[in-house]
This record gives structure tokens, C-alpha cells and sequence, in this order.
């Protein structure tokens, strides 16, 4: 088939043998402790892989890096409203609140539209703090939907935090990482909801109905 080619190139130190090994394994760092995640090659190639692509890295040692994906080419046209045609499979109501908390705006203003057309009333939060801010004010959601890992503090803390005040708060995590490797890291227990990123619009739609119907 046919597939479009994304190339980024750096001019820095490049990689050694080793380190070019363990480019995208999840949490690995050359980073000094509190400098990095080591989560974001990790995050490319599962982002690439579940979109049906590839990706390569290249690196020389004091020429720089170049890491190359490959994502196969779309044809069909993007349809108007694709969260209001699922809107009777999912319904949301106006009278329950989704609270977003993603530091990726892109992903967040995606997820608050597909959101809305469904019938839910949305508050977005581009962090941690602002989502503690507006529950301390009494902005209290039907749903936190948070991403896990974030700058401020993780998906994780943030939920412990609420739930000291809200002990039955509904939440639903969302990650570009495997449910395995979040899992694995301590980073969330098993058997919490999650939605892998990327996701689409009828799976954001049914997994939001599955938490808040679950009794």
C-alpha cells in the first residue's frame, strides 16, 4: 500500500549502539532524575504502530539523529459530525459533567468537541492544578477523564487527590502508553479504566458510557 513519510532530523550528539537499542522502550532516559519521563519515543511508536505504521530511528555519534514514520495513506473523505452520529448509540446528557484534564491541547479541544455533540457538559483543564482549582470550587464532574502522564503531576496523584473529598468519583485514564507498560510501571492498577490513545470517537463515546453507567 501506499504511505506518507515524516522525517525529523537533530544536529545533536546522536546515540550509541545501546542507548539506539533502548530508544523506545517505556520510561527508559538518558535524562538525569526529574530532567525526563523517557516516555517520549515510547509514546511515537505506540501512537504509529496502532495507526498501521512504522517507525525507524538513524543516529551517528556527533552528527545527530533522524527518526522516520511511516503511516499509511488515507483515501476517504472525513466525515461531518462523526460523535452526533453515534449520539444514539452513546448518549450523553447535558446534565452530566466530563471534566477533560490533558496537557496536549489538540488532543484535549478533540476529545471536549466529540464530548459535547454527544449531549455531555464539558469543563477543560490543560493540568492537574487547574482541575484541583475547580473542584475545590465546587466544580465537581460526573467523570474525570485524565491523561496519566503529565508535567505537573500524574493522572494518578491527581485522582488520589480528589477522591480524599469524593471518594466515588468516576474516572477514566487515557495514555498513549500500553495498558502493559503503565501497569507494570505502578502507574495505575489493574483493572482501572483506560483508553489507549489514539483513540477513536465511538470508542471515547462508549467507554465514557460504560463508567458512568457502572453502578
Amino acid at each position: 500500500g501506499q504511505y506518507v513519510m515524516i522525517a525529523v532530523t537533530d544536529s545533536g550528539t546522536g546515540m550509541t549502539a545501546d542507548v539506539l537499542a533502548r530508544a523506545f522502550d517505556p520510561f527508559f532516559t538518558t535524562k538525569g532524575v526529574g530532567k525526563g519521563t523517557g516516555l517520549g519515543l515510547s509514546q511515537v511508536y505506540g501512537f504509529v504502530r496502532q495507526s498501521g505504521g512504522s517507525v525507524k530511528i538513524y543516529s551517528e555519534l556527533g552528527v545527530g539523529t533522524t527518526l522516520k514514520i511511516y503511516l499509511p495513506r488515507s483515501h476517504g473523505g472525513i466525515p461531518d459530525s462523526p460523535a452526533a452520529a453515534l449520539a444514539g448509540e452513546h448518549p450523553g446528557h447535558s446534565d452530566e459533567v466530563i471534566m477533560i484534564v490533558e496537557d496536549e491541547d489538540r488532543v484535549r479541544l478533540m476529545a471536549a468537541e466529540a464530548l459535547r455533540e454527544l449531549g455531555y457538559s464539558v469543563l477543560e483543564m490543560s493540568g492537574p492544578r487547574d482541575a484541583l482549582a475547580a473542584v475545590e470550587s465546587g466544580h465537581v464532574p460526573s467523570l474525570l477523564f485524565t491523561d496519566v502522564v503529565m508535567p505537573e503531576m500524574s493522572g494518578r496523584e491527581l485522582v488520589d487527590k480528589v477522591r480524599t473529598s469524593h471518594p466515588s468519583l468516576k474516572v477514566l485514564y487515557t495514555t498513549g502508553y500500553t495498558r502493559n507498560a503503565i501497569v507494570h510501571n505502578g502507574t495505575l492498577d489493574f483493572g482501572t479504566e483506560l483508553l489507549t490513545k489514539p483513540y477513536t470517537i465511538d470508542e471515547l463515546a462508549e467507554k465514557v458510557r460504560k463508567v458512568l453507567d457502572r453502578k
